[in-house]
């Protein structure tokens, strides 16, 4: 009996000592997920500041590349309207120094031709101004308002005076609210006006008529179609001009005392005022 009690004595302390080892182990392996776990942590929040940065990083990148492509836009739409004016304008003027060598032309004309003679003699003119207004594809029914006024202006200042009518009045039917419309009905007046001096100049004096008496219905419609269109005292300068060469001097004073009288400031008022001076006379 007391043997028993020795072997349950002595098995006492190993059971507390497994039991011990066993919590100790259990202990250490706690420790170690909850290291394990807080490194874990530690790594993620890394990672969430990471992004967090790396997104306002983006968004700051983002941001600058927005403003600069508002900017550049900005400066090329700036620099495409200086252009266009800076086009315009040119246009303005050569179509004031085409006007002025037309009136010069006549005189000197008028001044060398014996009194009563035809208009033979008369000198090819220069070529005529770029249009004015920015203007519309390659044949008239296609493409934009500006590219279809530009070619046909194109095929004007070649000579081609047959095709460049016939692609300004598609223009015209096609585009009649464009702000090229009343340019395009003015450059078909042109066109006439050009033919009927080239054709007097090669002596064909019944070409000549039929082509200027032609031009002057074409001038007549810029007023009559366009009457607010920039080209308006031009065309009633030119169509005098016409009228003169066709002998209709009344008329031709009564075009011009009407741009003089309803156009005062315009490039033509001062041109007006000395041919009305000179027919007068």
């Amino acid at each position: 009996m007391q043997s028993g009690v020795t072997k349950g004595s002595l098995w006492l302390p190993l059971v507390f000592s497994a039991a011990l080892a066993a919590a100790g182990c259990a202990s250490g392996t706690d420790e170690a997920v909850q290291q394990d776990l807080s490194k874990m942590r530690k790594d993620l929040d890394s990672l969430n500041l990471a992004a967090h940065r790396s997104r306002g990083e983006t968004e700051t990148v983002l941001s600058q590349l927005e403003r600069r492509t508002r900017e550049q836009s900005g400066e090329s739409a700036r620099q495409l309207s200086a252009m266009n004016a800076r086009i315009d304008g040119l246009a303005a003027e050569l179509n004031r120094l085409s006007v002025r060598l037309d009136d010069l032309a006549q005189r000197l004309d008028g001044q060398s031709r014996p009194q009563g003679t035809g208009s033979g003699g008369r000198p090819t003119p220069s070529p005529s101004p770029a249009p004015s207004p920015s203007g519309g594809a390659r044949s008239p029914g296609d493409g934009t308002a500006e590219e279809s006024y530009k070619a046909a202006y194109l095929d004007f200042t070649k000579g081609n005076y047959t095709l460049a009518i016939a692609e300004f009045r598609e223009f015209v039917r096609r585009q009649p609210d464009a702000p090229q419309a009343d340019g395009a009905q003015y450059w078909i007046g042109e066109s006439y006006f050009s033919m009927g001096r080239a054709a007097a100049s090669a002596g064909q004096a019944d070409k000549a008529r039929e082509a200027l008496e032609q031009s002057v219905q074409e001038f007549r419609k810029v007023f009559v179609n366009y009457p607010r269109g920039r080209q308006v005292p031009t065309a009633l300068y030119k169509e005098a001009l016409a009228l003169v060469e066709l002998k209709q001097v009344k008329v031709a004073q009564a075009r011009l005392q009407y741009l003089v009288d309803n156009f005062p400031q315009s490039e033509e008022a001062p041109l007006a005022r000395e041919r009305l001076k000179d027919l007068g006379e």
